[in-house]
């Protein structure tokens, strides 16, 4: 049995998606484990494209069950909408997707607190997508929260609801806030949108284990990256969830003694939205490149993603945190034009290496960032299926990068399609997934 989580190793816009997407016909669930509609995960299938932000993308996959865990904050029209955007494609939602009854509910008032948090005086602004998912996660942890199960019990569903959009109410008119919201419209419209995704609600920690009683396998996909998780990654530019590996227990119900490995998937470079501090961001010719050839913009938002070198102490960490068993490095035809890559090898503070990643974000803007420099490849490496038909130089690239990181590259993404791909023969990786 081979029960796996994919994840980010970095900041996020991984290429995690078409990396799930990918393996998703071995498996026979795919589980999401934490996040809202703020993460977009891209698939390309020929001409085709998809941007999910709820649904799991082994969802593409016919046959293959997609489950949306109780780690998950799910914005109700948003879902539904991505629900119907997929049956239009020929996708057979209904009888693919499970949504846990104990995940939490995300309504229009939550998006109207972010705002209002985000532009609070003397606030550090993070740099959300404003879209409610912070405000629904401290609902939940401030034991406020209504969960998709409560919409099925009328009469204590408009008790919480009342309670919760009273508390929001007297928070707005506190910071002198006075915009218009229909509060029972939106309970009504919340209603009604429980009763079209009921036949779907269950305990999908009960689907899982019932999946794995009977021998079947299970991809556990996470948003974000580790960079973004609210305890390990650049607090307080994170997120509000556990995107770490984790995440995926308590985000599902599944025991960690369950699962068997765990792939981080990394770009050949580094990206990040939003503010927070970003050690190896380039702000010359050479991020405008990584940024233009790597259409580095968000699937979500549209924002133009921060770009930079390849970090390795920050991989060191995240391999750490996550106890990576192989690596799978995306968009390395990106960096085909380069006459040489710089690679981040240390970081230095006040004229000391460091050997640890620092926990505050003062300190990690205060980093000097120490480079090696290897050469580039200059030729394309677009849609390469097998490692050994790679440039030597791009090659040595991905062997510098395994070395330093301390973890196998056991694959490598060359394009955005599900064929531009290699798994790297007898690797960690393959077994994995095979």
């Amino acid at each position: 049995m081979h029960n796996i989580i994919v994840l980010g190793a970095q900041w996020g816009d991984e290429g995690k998606g078409k990396v799930v997407d990918l393996f998703a016909e071995r498996f026979d669930v795919v589980a999401r484990y934490q996040g809202g509609h703020n993460a977009g995960h891209t698939v390309y299938i020929g001409e085709q494209k998809f941007v999910l932000k709820l649904i799991p993308s082994g969802i593409l996959r016919p046959g293959v069950q997609a489950v949306i865990g109780n780690g998950v904050v799910v914005d109700l029209a948003a879902l539904i909408q991505e629900m119907s955007m997929l049956e239009g494609l020929g996708i057979d939602v209904k009888s693919q997707l499970r949504i846990s009854n104990r995940a939490h509910v995300i309504f229009p008032f939550h998006r109207l607190i972010e705002k209002m948090s985000e532009a609070r005086e003397n606030r550090v602004p993070i740099g959300t997508t404003s879209r409610g998912i912070g405000p629904c996660y401290e609902d939940k942890i401030g034991r406020r929260g209504i969960r998709v199960a409560d919409l099925y019990d009328p009469e204590s569903f408009r008790a919480l609801y009342d309670t919760l959009a009273e508390d929001k109410q007297t928070l707005a008119a506190t910071f002198n806030l006075h915009e218009t919201i229909d509060y029972t419209q939106i309970r009504r419209q919340c209603e009604e949108f429980a009763e079209k995704i009921r036949p779907l609600v269950c305990d999908t920690a009960a689907v899982l284990a019932g999946a794995m009683t009977q021998g079947k396998r299970i991809l556990f996909e996470g948003a974000q990256g580790t960079m973004l998780d609210v305890d390990h990654g650049t607090y307080p530019f994170v997120t509000s969830s556990s995107a770490a590996a984790g995440g995926a227990s308590t985000g599902t119900g599944v025991p960690p003694t369950k699962i068997n490995g765990i792939i981080g998937v990394s770009k050949a470079y580094i990206t990040r939205v939003g503010s927070g501090p970003f050690p190896t961001e380039s702000h010359d010719g050479g991020g405008e490149l990584l940024r233009r050839e790597g259409n580095e913009f968000g699937a979500v938002t549209g924002r133009p993603r921060r770009c930079g070198w390849f970090d390795v102490p920050l991989l060191q960490y995240t391999a750490m945190v996550n106890g990576f068993d192989t690596l799978l490095i995306t968009k390395l035809d990106v960096l085909d034009q380069l006459d040489e890559i710089p690679v981040c090898v240390g970081y230095g503070l006040k004229g000391k290496l460091l050997t640890e990643m620092p926990a505050t974000y003062r300190a990690l803007e205060a980093i000097e960032p120490v480079y090696e420099r290897l050469p580039g490849w200059k030729t394309t490496t677009r849609g390469t299926t097998r490692m050994d038909a790679l440039p030597e130089k791009a090659r040595a690239y991905l062997k510098f990068l395994e070395e330093r990181t301390g973890v196998e590259v056991g694959g490598v993404s060359t394009g955005p399609e599900r064929n531009e791909t290699i798994i790297r023969a007898g690797s960690k990786l393959e077994k994995l997934v095979g």
